[in-house]
């Protein structure tokens, strides 16, 4: 049997615009096993929404996904007609999109905007069970039935992100993206609806695919982390992995970025910018703001490969020996 619910090999994502062409996702290849917790991580701007969009179908004009192939449960999404894959969607594949306590309609009440999730994936049932689902969907999300009576502009931030995870967990699907879907929350709600997607991904089931740029956060709710680049996947590993001993130069300044309890300490960040994925620098994107970039990193961009158990990197420091060549 296998374990992966969601295989994604080599995605690309191209922005066309008149400058050419944005090279906001380039090759990346991960896996999400059965009721898997993964978090992707990098700088805003680094491709991590991207891939959740191109999961889903979701990329438009001037947008195109490539290449790649996306397998959920077996079944290619990427050759999928139109109109199945919006049947796919909400029923097995899942999103709660960045900023998506903005997404409600807000002359809809929450009852109405379940029901059109319902009835448009052809939910037969009556008034009465549609009512009943309805409630029960409010109070596994933390909220009371008579939310459903309510307008948007009548919840909290926090109640109307319960109120998109309701919708997205509405047909019980197997895999759960959540695009940063705490980051327009305080730390006490943050905490409180992070703990409701865990205790539903739990009792569905289910997989999740958590992005954001919090490590803190991540830390507290994944299994498994992806360490995104300028489009590019560069590291993945257990959290506990990544944490202590991260392998690419990129992800250990973004780990010595993050303030310490134990230590007092003057705050660090990584010097320069990420690049333009207009036009990428040759070689590893990272290169050039890299403290252990060497000649071969100028020219030859590396991809992502195993180098421990469980453990993935795309940096030359990790096979400069096996081509016969040393970093300086």
């Amino acid at each position: 049997m296998n374990s992966n619910i969601l295989e994604v090999r080599n995605l690309h994502v191209h922005y066309h615009t008149r400058q050419g062409a944005v090279r906001a996702v380039n090759g990346a290849s991960f896996d999400l096993h059965t009721e898997e917790r993964l978090g992707l991580v990098g700088e805003s701007g680094s491709g991590k929404s991207t891939v959740a969009l191109a999961l889903m179908r979701l990329i438009r004009p001037p947008g195109k996904i490539e290449g790649g192939q996306v397998l959920l449960d077996g079944l290619s999404l990427l050759e999928l007609p139109e109109e199945r894959m919006r049947q796919i969607r909400l029923a097995e594949i899942a999103m709660v999109s960045q900023g998506a306590m903005n997404s409600l309609n807000p002359v809809a009440q929450v009852h109405r905007q379940i029901e059109d999730a319902l009835r448009d994936h052809g939910v037969k049932q009556t008034k009465r069970e549609r009512a009943e689902w309805i409630g029960e969907l409010l109070q596994r999300v933390g909220l009371p039935q008579a939310t459903a009576e309510m307008y948007p502009h009548e919840l909290s931030g926090g109640m109307k992100q319960r109120v998109c995870i309701a919708i997205a967990i509405c047909l019980k699907p197997k895999v759960i993206i959540a695009d940063e879907p705490t980051s327009a929350l305080d730390v006490v709600v943050q905490h409180q609806v992070m703990e409701t997607l865990e205790s539903l991904r739990a009792e569905l089931g289910a997989s999740v695919i958590l992005i954001g740029h919090d490590m803190g956060l991540m830390a507290q709710t994944v299994d498994r982390i992806g360490v995104m680049y300028a489009g590019d996947l560069i590291e993945t590993g257990s959290v506990e992995a990544l944490l202590n001993d991260p392998l690419h130069p990129y992800t250990r300044l973004l780990m010595a970025s993050l303030p310490s309890l134990e230590q007092k300490m003057a705050a660090k960040g990584i010097p320069g910018l990420m690049p333009s994925l207009l036009n990428r620098p040759t070689g590893c994107p990272f290169h050039p703001r890299c403290p252990d970039a060497f000649d071969r990193c100028k020219v030859e961009e590396p991809i992502l490969q195993t180098v421990q158990l469980n453990r993935g990197v795309a940096c030359h420091l990790h096979w400069a020996d096996s081509a016969g060549k040393e970093a300086s």
